[in-house]
């Protein structure tokens, strides 16, 4: 495993109950010392885009819950950076953010594919040495982001192949129990 960094995946330990994160992957946008900022990957928003953000009326694309902090605030992920300027490079090709009114263009001439940007409700974040005493805990599994599972077309598999990459031992939890004393 590695340690928790800019383009790093946090994969939910399969027993972790709090409801906000219980088998998710969180893709870290940024790591400092003074904090942590990510978006949960594999949780789809009850809205479409077009019923939170008037501008993109008719363009139902799907919003994915990023997190608990800031739940009136919308992100985005996206693989655009020539169409959809400001955005900064979290990994080889995914941008983070970017100017808003390119996004808003880019979504109404229908050139907004799916596949390679995601928008997302709220943000996770850890404050200065929360996210390490997780990680002493044993809350989260780490990888190295790749482009397939941050841009993976099937939300709902995302924590399964998240374990899958990280192979091995790993692989096995898939099959765990939410909760093992139900067994």
């Amino acid at each position: 495993m590695v340690q928790p960094a800019t383009g790093v995946l946090l994969i939910a330990d399969p027993f972790l109950k709090d409801p906000n994160f219980m088998r998710t992957v969180v893709f870290l946008t940024e790591h400092r010392e003074d904090g942590t900022i990510g978006f949960v990957l594999n949780r789809q928003y009850e809205n479409t885009l077009d019923e939170l953000i008037p501008e993109v009326e008719g363009h139902k694309l799907p919003v994915y819950y990023g997190g608990p902090v800031q739940m009136n605030t919308i992100h985005f992920l996206h693989r655009y950076p020539e169409e959809i300027p400001g955005g900064v490079e979290v990994l080889k090709g995914i941008f983070w953010g970017g100017d808003f009114d390119a996004v808003v263009d880019l979504i109404n001439k229908g050139k907004a594919d799916p596949e390679k940007i995601r928008f997302y409700i709220g943000y996770s974040g850890w404050s200065s040495g929360q996210l390490q005493t997780e990680m002493n805990e044993k809350t989260w599994l780490t990888v190295e982001a790749v482009r397939n599972l941050v841009f993976h077309s099937n939300a709902e598999e995302i924590w399964k192949d998240s374990l899958k990459h990280l192979g091995g031992e790993y692989e096995m939890m898939i099959n765990f129990p939410i909760d093992p004393q139900l067994n």
